[in-house]
């Protein structure tokens, strides 16, 4: 079964594209209350599974292309890449113990922006 991912962007969470949302530490303490929870700056990805649903990834700046595979934000991502015997191959990631509960906000609403436009 095919890995299918959409565009969507973001920034500060204003959306101007499909499919992703741009994050930078730099901002994010402006817009957020928890720490920033990535490694470096770059983009959360939401992408639909025919079989899971939305799947979501942290796409490291720099590294969002078509060879790239991101770091899994969430089950579906994770079971996709693994129903595709595909790993992540960016660099970068979450920090250790970070707290994910205002990027799954961003995730949702990428995810939903996405599916009303389906």
């Amino acid at each position: 079964m095919a890995l299918s991912i959409a565009a969507y962007s973001s920034v500060h969470e204003e959306s101007h594209g499909y499919g992703f949302v741009e994050v930078n530490e730099v901002f994010w303490g402006a817009y957020h209350n928890t720490p920033y929870p990535f490694t470096t700056n770059g983009e959360i990805s939401c992408g639909i599974h025919p079989e899971f649903g939305p799947a979501v990834y942290f796409e490291p700046e720099g590294f969002v292309d078509e060879s790239s595979i991101g770091t899994p934000l969430k089950k579906a991502a994770a079971e996709s890449l693994k129903q595709a015997d595909m790993t992540p191959n960016v660099p970068y990631s979450v920090k250790k113990g970070a707290d994910l509960s205002e990027v799954r906000e961003i995730r949702l609403k990428a995810c939903s922006e996405m599916y009303e436009d389906i």
